[in-house]
């Protein structure tokens, strides 16, 4: 893997020094440039977890990508830079209870202590979460929490709306390989109960909040400020991912997605 490359397309000039304040820059540069999608499952493109094609789509095509890709290339940046990197399997909450395990990937970063680093869960922290149990942490717009629990911690979301704790996904700090991802993953983007079969999203944080692409509805909040547009064609849906995700795609490619979730677009 190439270190300067994969800085630049996250847009990264700063040190890199294996230190917190590398990881916590690092870590919100990629949340900032690089969009949790999954664009490739409704186009039907297989992915697979592999580090060199991993590397490829999302440095060398400018892509992004779900929770296994995200987190897998985020971990080969920082162990390249030196970092002591984890890959731990997540449970995600669906509002009644944790899924199955490998639901979800995470990673724990070795420093002074551990850190819990997630650049593949959507709308969550701009930077790591420190294993601090019970304690309040913030990233500037939203507030986090880690609960211990025996075996297993769990990652929780104060709501922006109501202020409740919500959760988000429950986790064990067991070492995992890529590998052992693979069936999840392959789940995740041909099972028709997989909400990433069902559902087409695009979305990265941005300086003031998040911008995403949500089916055809734009969406783009700003601090508690929610503005939301809904696109009605292919061309329309085009510029939308150039100009705010900085992907390129035909407008056949785009009318396919849109089939695949059941919504016709006009040209």
């Amino acid at each position: 893997m190439q270190i300067a490359p994969y800085l630049q397309r996250i847009g990264y000039d700063g040190p890199t020094t294996p230190d917190l304040a590398t990881l916590q820059a690092l870590h919100e540069c990629h949340m900032r440039s690089t969009p949790f999608e999954n664009l490739d499952i409704h186009l039907k493109r297989p992915i697979v977890l592999d580090e060199a094609r991993l590397y490829d789509k999302i440095v060398g095509d400018q892509r992004g990508g779900f929770c296994y890709e995200l987190n897998a290339a985020f971990a080969m940046l920082l162990r390249a830079l030196g970092y002591d990197v984890t890959l731990v399997s997540a449970r995600v909450w669906n509002g009644q209870a944790f899924g199955p395990a490998f639901d979800h990937m995470a990673l724990i970063v070795q420093l002074d202590e551990p850190w819990l680093a997630d650049v593949g869960f959507g709308d969550s922290s701009l930077r790591p979460l420190r294993f601090a149990p019970d304690v309040t942490q913030s990233d500037g717009l939203r507030d986090y929490r880690l609960i211990a629990g025996g075996d297993e911690w769990i990652m929780q979301e104060r709501d922006r709306e109501t202020g409740d704790w919500t959760h988000g996904y429950t986790f064990t700090t067991a070492p995992r390989k890529l590998d052992d991802y693979a069936e999840m993953c392959d789940y995740q983007q041909t099972s028709p109960d997989s909400g990433f079969t069902r559902r087409l999203i695009c979305s990265r944080a941005s300086g003031t909040g998040r911008i995403s692409l949500s089916g055809a509805r734009l969406i783009v909040t700003t601090g508690a400020r929610r503005d939301e547009h809904r696109l009605s064609s292919a061309g329309e849906i085009q510029v939308a991912l150039a100009q705010y995700f900085n992907i390129a795609l035909t407008t056949e490619d785009i009318h396919m997605m849109y089939a695949s979730i059941g919504l016709s677009l006009t040209s």
